[in-house]
């Protein structure tokens, strides 16, 4: 008896356990500061080659401004795809790619990028001042601004759909 009543338990409970296991979808979305459409927020930053910008003075030219971590697995699957698929094919005057260290200090981007060799800009964003301006939470965060100024497009993550519409707005600024 006990038996049965602990196999009628389980052919209960075990299908509706399995209906509220889906995986959670998150609306990143929410925790954007700013929007498609609107124009990139100023902000000055120094890269670990030394050099030092304001966003401002980078009008003129289209920019990609990822934010990312090196813990983040996620990220570290999508830095070498943005280096391969993006910076090697787009990299121009007119074009730049500027990856930002979320929580992270100069020398632990240096000795990160001593590993890795990455051709595009790093900079770190040690308590988080550039990335706050953009989002609350999640990384790997994507913004590709115009030659305005204007952000044109921002995502969390970067898979083969997002790369699609990524690459091609930057083909479309740099023609």
């Amino acid at each position: 008896m006990y038996n049965k009543v602990i196999l009628i338990f389980l052919m209960i409970v075990l299908p509706l356990n399995m209906f509220s296991q889906e995986e959670e979808q998150i609306d990143y979305e929410a925790f954007d500061i700013t929007k498609v459409g609107q124009q990139v927020p100023d902000f000055s930053f120094e890269t670990i080659d030394g050099k030092s910008f304001e966003m401002s003075q980078l009008k003129g030219k289209t920019v990609l401004l990822v934010f990312f971590a090196t813990w983040c697995g996620p990220c570290m699957k999508e830095l070498p795809r943005i280096q391969e698929e993006i910076y090697n094919k787009y990299h121009s005057d007119q074009f730049m790619v500027i990856a930002f260290g979320r929580n992270h200090s100069m020398d632990e981007i240096k000795k990160f990028n001593e590993a890795k060799g990455f051709s595009f800009l790093l900079a770190p964003d040690p308590d988080r001042n550039i990335y706050s301006k953009f989002f609350e939470q999640y990384i790997p965060r994507n913004v590709l601004v115009d030659k305005t100024g204007k952000i044109v497009y921002q995502r969390t993550g970067y898979d083969e759909e997002d790369a699609k519409q990524l690459k091609g707005l930057i083909a479309k600024e740099l023609n």
